[in-house]
């Protein structure tokens, strides 16, 4: 008997949802679809709980859960083509995101002061101190072993504001 009134109460609130949804202007209609999939599944979640077939869907969650963990380490393997795919994507939306946009990035623009930070070496280093610290620091950082583009440029940057200086 609870079931009926539960598909009865799930076809009126489908039904002034997508009202609502229809009369509304192009600009409202994503948030009135995100709220239409939201109202759906909070109405199958509740039938779920009524009908008492709730128990598939928790296990369901937790399979997930657990397959998520045993993958979390697979996927931070593919981290660096992941981030330059969101690089990718952000700098196509129009927000740009290419390490030459950084200050100093790109343009061969960097103090003397900033170049021996980054590469961790004290003020009047050696031309063999800087070529060293260089050498260390892009082995660990490098793009084909992982590391991040802007941080291998911006090293690069600093052995070559050093070395020309």
């Amino acid at each position: 008997m609870i079931q009926i009134y539960l598909l009865l109460a799930l076809v009126i609130v489908v039904f002034f949802v997508l009202r609502g949804f229809f009369q509304r202007t192009s600009s409202a209609s994503t948030k009135n679809l995100r709220l239409l999939g939201l109202s759906a599944i909070t109405v199958a979640v509740l039938l779920l709980i009524a009908t008492g077939r709730l128990n598939w869907l928790l296990g369901a969650i937790g399979l997930g859960l657990a397959y998520l963990l045993r993958l979390i380490p697979v996927l931070l393997g593919y981290a660096p083509q992941l981030h330059k795919i969101w690089e990718d994507y952000k700098a196509a939306r129009g927000g740009s995101a290419k390490p030459q946009d950084y200050a100093g990035g790109g343009h061969g623009k960097m103090s003397v002061e900033e170049a021996y930070q980054v590469l961790g070496l004290k003020s009047g280093a050696s031309e063999q101190e800087v070529i060293a610290a260089h050498r260390k620091l892009i082995q660990k950082i490098h793009p084909d072993r992982g590391g991040s583009d802007y941080l291998a440029m911006k090293i690069n940057l600093a052995k070559k504001t050093l070395i020309n200086k």
